[in-house]
């Protein structure tokens, strides 16, 4: 299942705090650190398309005037 950017970043900023305090077993961590890592990913993702989309809108209206 794949998350819309806003729900990546909640859960995101969810292990984060996780990490941040500490005290889970190794390999836990692990699993953490890795599902953090994808969804860092897919947030980087939603964001350039994003910015593609807004460049993309900008041009057309350079190109309109």
């Amino acid at each position: 299942m794949e998350l819309n950017y806003e729900k990546s970043l909640k859960r995101l900023e969810e292990i984060v705090a996780v990490l941040e305090e500490g005290g889970q077993p190794l390999e836990k961590t692990l699993e953490l650190f890795s599902e953090g890592t994808a969804l860092l990913n897919s947030c980087a993702k939603y964001l350039d398309n994003a910015e593609q989309k807004i460049i993309t809108l900008m041009n057309g209206e350079k190109n309109a005037e």
